[in-house]
């Protein structure tokens, strides 16, 4: 059984060919690399997560302008609000911090992950 809808698929499909240059960098110099599996474009429910990793039911949100304006807070707000009612927990960073502290951003995921690299 399927949790997501159908129709979902074939978006989810264009957004993974047409990632934003954000996604392209966390993806490329991160998370195809991370010690667990994050999947890209991953449909849940009614939404597709710009990154998600089952293992530790953990979403990686990366926000561009349209996220701060009014109606695209509501909207994430309600979203998440799903997500974790699923026992998804959701991480989200504009692409300005994803660009001015990379290494923050990594180590964000890393200890949500339950993964201390300091050790």
């Amino acid at each position: 059984m399927r949790k997501y809808r159908e129709d979902l698929t074939e978006k989810a499909q264009s957004l993974r060919r047409n990632m934003t240059k954000e996604e392209r960098h966390l993806w490329y110099d991160f998370l195809r690399t991370f010690p667990y599996r994050f999947r890209r474009q991953k449909p849940i429910g009614c939404y597709i997560l710009d990154f998600y990793c089952a293992e530790v039911r953990l979403a990686v949100e990366l926000d561009g302008s349209q996220h701060f304006e009014e109606a695209g807070e509501a909207y994430d707000k309600d979203r998440t609000r799903y997500l974790e009612h699923q026992g998804i927990r959701v991480l989200r960073f504009s692409n300005r911090e994803l660009w001015e502290n990379f290494d923050g951003v990594r180590m964000a995921i890393y200890l949500a992950a339950g993964i201390d690299k300091d050790k």
